[in-house]
């Protein structure tokens, strides 16, 4: 078994642009990531409505956290190689809940499916991503 450093998920030791989508893991394992943010008008296209790339950002980031949790005792981590993410309904504000779960994992590909929900349960937007698997960087 291989000793492996974990990745901080806190939104605060991220990156500019992740710190920016403010997206909080709740649950994390190999089989079930969950995860919620605030949408605001930060996220807003110059329609008032939340912009899509926020959707795909959420959707490829929760996939791949998922998926490197799968493969990280054998010293590996994914990389997102697509990403489908289709856009259910038009959304404004407020607190959004993501859901992502495996639909197949290979020892060199998954596919993983995640679902972001509003307050109501209603789907927002939905995704596929197709992750590599591979070394971590030495």
């Amino acid at each position: 078994m291989t000793e492996t450093t974990e990745p901080d998920l806190d939104p605060e030791a991220a990156g500019a642009f992740l710190r920016a989508v403010g997206l909080h893991y709740d649950k994390i394992s190999a089989q079930e990531v969950t995860a919620h943010l605030e949408a605001t008008e930060e996220h807003h296209t110059p329609w008032g409505i939340t912009h899509g790339g926020l959707y795909s950002t959420v959707i490829e980031s929760v996939a791949s956290v998922g998926a490197s949790y799968a493969v990280r005792s054998e010293g590996r981590f994914a990389v997102g190689v697509g990403n489908q993410t289709d856009f259910l309904l038009p959304y404004v504000r407020g607190r959004l809940d993501v859901r992502g779960t495996p639909l197949q994992q290979g020892r060199s590909l998954q596919l993983w499916l995640a679902v972001i929900t509003d307050a109501a349960g209603r789907p927002i937007a939905r995704g596929q991503v197709r992750l590599f698997n591979r070394s971590l960087p030495v």
